[in-house]
């Protein structure tokens, strides 16, 4: 199985893309001119030029002028195509093989590794073909194609009538890339001076350097007087002292990535205050530097690389798969194109603007299509904030007004939230308040105690077996030992179970449990669940039979909920979208858009919420924003004129365009995705429709990006794990501690450890690992939404190698 690509640096060779602003601008002239005098200023130092396609008449390929006129100079071009037209159509055209992208990318590395490994110190020039957007073979451009790598880049401009628009139009796309262009070259045009604007316009906007040299002579129809003019040229004092002065900034600046990348670790640990983390035991060791980050992968640096002798020739960087899909938030993929050019568009036509009164056409288009991808008749107001935290403190404002209109109880009376056993819904104040306590801290001085948490029932795949675990002396007493099923698929089939009268028993322990504080005198004034998945308090599955019979018992529990226990009872519902009972909020800023395998986690449950919250896939992973949807009978409680009865919470970036904008595309991207199939592979891995019986309803199954027989063969490591469960892009594998399971556990950290070391044998591809999260006993791995199946193949072999060790 090939590991995943690791970006191109080494610290003893210098590796520098040659990218041009359009076709004939002299890529093929600045490569030579640079490789020729790098061979006379470091003598004892390699020299090679790498072409990875070509297209034209071989004798006539860029790399054949490379070794006519740098001596010594090693060459490679890696794909040539005869027909003199763009890589995309010659390679169709040639009846050649033509290799994918992933493998075009893993034959640079792998000429770049071989020419470190062998040659040492020295340079690398990697010149591509065309301008900045010229098709590569596969049809993609050039500036997409090439990300992975990350080379610092010597952008070729354009010294023609139109050039100047040119070089800078390619310069900003490689600047959106994420490409670091450490130099621009071009020639000097007596009748446009290109040179001299250009020089004046990246040094104000950007400080890159703009360095011109006289143009060659014009190619002439005699081969030989061509070489002797080109040898000529070559040889000049100006070209001389121009190439020799790029190459000492260009060297300089490979000494600069280096330093600066291995002191962020120590620099961080003198100044940055990390989240959740108790920075008594974070040392620099401990802090990952990051260089990049490109689709499922960091580039990190590795953590030995800084005190090995250069002369070990290792790579000082390793791709390392984002395991937490950066807390959670990562859809399509770290630095995607599609989302950056969003951003930049909206950040160019808008920047931010007021919101408050006002619209813009990004919000107004999110909205709109939040409301219809939910598939929730109930909901029809769209409130924009943040980030999770924030939306779901709006949220609880506007069940709690809500159930306090309708149900009058007096002023002194507080209303709780009713929710589960290790709900974590965000940091504000308001959000902590409604998360059980000691949850994080047992110091949280603001937490009132009015709320109630319920018990759940858990899924778990323990020795190859699904079952609904019910932990808790309390709670299996009343609802008896765990149930095993035939597949989660079957756990998840709700009308089927409900048949058999499996909610009957919950229904039973809900009610009780609510009558027993209503006699008591609490009050509530919402509901707030994670649907199906319980994320920062432990990534446990709950029963979704238990969730949905939890909605069901509070909406039509309405008796239990109101001020007075005697025969007055409040006013009824007006329509079959008003909330009723209490109003019912669903946190999906974890479980929702495509995180568990469908739009939206309500639809496992067949209940649709009163409110809803989105965040961290709402805008790919890219930018903060979260939009809180409600119905309009939740926002009618809000009508008054009078201005103190208005839902009093905003933020300076409300609906700010470039996250709104984001958000559109990310939204509509996964969409896309979803018609088009490009899960299919998950869902035929042994998933859906799995232990349903003839005729039971399988157009609502659950799959997984993780196979099935992955998950059940690591349910059977028993010694080491107590359970496993895959849904959607998640996995969370809970490890058995005699101790006792929770955030105080240690028992996943060996796990996390033995992924973080990975793979790091000297591949070709480079040395790659896992940055995995922990929560206690419980490490999981969680994908993007455009994990590729071979990328999982690659996870699957890793995890099961770590737990053996």
């Amino acid at each position: 199985m090939e590991s995943p690509l690791a970006s191109l640096l080494w610290r003893s060779l210098r590796v520098y893309q040659v990218f041009g602003a359009n076709t004939d601008v002299g890529k093929t002239v600045f490569a030579t001119l640079l490789g020729r005098t790098a061979r006379k200023l470091w003598r004892d130092e390699a020299v090679t030029y790498l072409k990875p396609v070509s297209t034209g008449p071989a004798h006539e390929a860029d790399h054949c002028h490379i070794n006519r006129f740098v001596p010594g100079v090693a060459y490679k071009t890696l794909f040539q195509y005869d027909i003199p037209v763009s890589p995309h159509k010659a390679a169709l055209a040639s009846g050649k093989p033509v290799p994918s992208e992933d493998a075009l990318l893993a034959k640079c590395r792998e000429y770049a590794a071989d020419c470190n490994a062998r040659r040492g110190k020295g340079w690398l020039f990697l010149e591509t073909a065309g301008g900045v957007h010229s098709p590569s073979v596969s049809g993609r451009t050039q500036a997409d194609l090439y990300i992975p790598l990350r080379i610092p880049t010597v952008l070729i401009g354009d010294s023609r009538l139109g050039g100047i628009s040119q070089t800078i139009s390619a310069f900003e796309s490689l600047l959106l890339r994420g490409y670091q262009v450490e130099s621009i070259l071009l020639f000097e045009n007596a009748r446009y001076e290109n040179h001299r604007y250009l020089s004046d316009y990246f040094q104000e906007h950007h400080r890159v350097p703009v360095t011109s040299a006289a143009e060659p002579p014009r190619k002439s129809d005699d081969a030989r007087l061509d070489a002797e003019a080109m040898a000529e040229y070559y040889d000049r004092t100006g070209c001389r002292e121009t190439a020799g002065s790029v190459l000492e900034h260009l060297r300089r600046r490979h000494s600069e990535r280096i330093a600066s990348l291995e002191s962020l670790p120590e620099k961080a640990h003198r100044h940055i205050w990390y989240p959740f983390t108790q920075q008594s035991l974070l040392g620099p060791a401990d802090i990952m530097a990051i260089d990049s980050a490109h689709g499922d992968h960091f580039q990190t640096l590795i953590p030995q690389a800084a005190t090995e002798d250069a002369a070990s020739g290792k790579s000082l960087l390793r791709s390392s798969f984002d395991g937490s899909a950066s807390w959670w938030t990562q859809g399509l993929g770290h630095s995607n194109p599609r989302l950056t050019l969003a951003a930049a568009s909206a950040a160019g036509r808008y920047g931010h603007v007021m919101f408050a009164g006002a619209v813009h056409e990004p919000a107004m288009e999110l909205a709109e299509t939040l409301l219809q991808t939910m598939g929730n008749p109930r909901l029809s107001r769209v409130f924009y904030s943040d980030n999770g935290s924030t939306g779901n403190e709006v949220a609880l404002k506007m069940g709690l007004r809500a159930a306090r209109l309708r149900y009058g109880p007096d002023d002194e009376q507080q209303l709780g939230i009713l929710g589960l056993k290790g709900g974590y819904h965000g940091d504000t104040l308001g959000a902590m308040d409604c998360a059980e306590p000691c949850l994080f801290n047992d110091k949280v001085e603001w937490y009132d105690g009015k709320g109630y948490w319920f018990d759940y029932p858990t899924v778990l795949c323990s020795n190859g077996e699904w079952s609904v675990k019910i932990d808790g002396g309390g709670l299996r007493a009343e609802l008896g030992d765990a149930k095993r099923f035939r597949s989660l698929d079957e756990i998840f089939d709700m009308e089927a179970r409900e048949k058999r009268g499996e909610h009957q028993p919950y229904e039973k322990h809900i009610v009780d449990i609510l009558d027993r504080l209503h006699k008591q005198g609490r009050r509530f004034g919402a509901l707030i669940l994670e649907p199906i998945v319980i994320g920062a308090g432990g990534m446990a599955l709950v029963d979704p039979l238990f969730q949905r019979t939890l909605v069901n018992v509070v909406r039509r529990s309405t008796r239990l909920f109101s001020a007075s226990s005697g025969a007055a009872s409040p006013p009824p519902t007006t329509g079959p979208h008003d909330w009723a009972g209490l109003p019912v909020i669903f946190d999906e800023v974890f479980t929702g858009l495509y995180r568990l395998g469908r739009r939206t986690p309500s639809s496992f449950l067949g209940v649709h919420p009163d409110i809803s919250v989105h965040a961290k896939l709402l805008t790919g992973g890219l930018v903060p924003l979260c939009a809180t949807l409600a119905s309009e009978s939740i926002f009618d409680v809000f009508s008054s004129p009078d201005k103190t009865d208005a839902l009093l919470h905003g933020h300076s970036y409300t609906a700010h365009p470039v996250g709104c904008q984001v958000a559109l595309e990310s939204v509509r991207a996964m969409q896309a995705m979803e018609r088009r199939g490009d899960w299919d592979w998950a869902k035929n891995q042994g998933w859906t429709g799995a232990g349903r019986q003839e005729g039971d309803n399988l157009s609502e199954g659950v799959w997984s990006v993780w196979p099935r027989d992955f998950v059940e063969s690591l349910s059977r490591r028993s010694q080491r794990v107590d359970g496993v469960w895959a849904l959607g892009s998640v996995l969370a594998i809970h490890l058995r501690d005699g101790a006792g399971t929770g955030y105080s556990s240690n028992a996943a950290a060996g796990l996390r450890e033995a992924l973080g070391r990975g793979r790091d044998e000297p591949g070709v591809r480079g040395p790659w690992n896992v940055h995995a999260r922990v929560l206690g006993n419980v490490l999981y791995l969680m994908t993007s939404q455009t994990t590729t199946e071979s990328s999982i193949r690659q996870l699957t072999e890793l995890v099961e190698e770590s737990l053996a060790t």
